[in-house]
């Protein structure tokens, strides 16, 4: 297991902090999911997670990476990658996304809903 430095310790708390605050202000929070490519033998995939928020779309791929320690990819649009095939890898970012965030909440994967967009 990897250990975090202080900077990155202090960088993924921030993230967490900003997105609790985002996720507070919106009554059902839903989180929608954009595909953005398959790699060949269909292991890997790279998300993007969007919010709409007051009627702004806001991209919090960069904060959800950075709050959940998944691997951030930056080849013309953000994406995180996940990797597993066989379910709904979308559900599985925006679960954990939820309950890193919201955890030791009783249901805490369950705080944010997903929509494929």
């Amino acid at each position: 297991m990897s250990r975090l430095s202080k900077a990155q310790i202090a960088e993924r708390d921030e993230a967490r902090e900003r997105l609790r605050a985002m996720f507070a202000e919106i009554e059902r929070p839903v989180v929608h999911t954009v595909l953005r490519s398959v790699s060949r033998s269909g292991m890997s995939r790279d998300i993007s997670l969007i919010v709409a928020n007051g009627g702004d779309l806001v991209d919090i791929t960069y904060y959800a990476a950075k709050a959940t320690g998944h691997r951030l990819i930056d080849k013309g649009r953000r994406a995180i990658r996940v990797h597993g095939c066989g379910m709904d890898m979308g559900f599985s970012l925006v679960y954990d996304l939820s309950h890193t965030l919201f955890s030791p909440a009783e249901r805490a994967g369950y705080v944010i809903s997903h929509r494929w967009a």
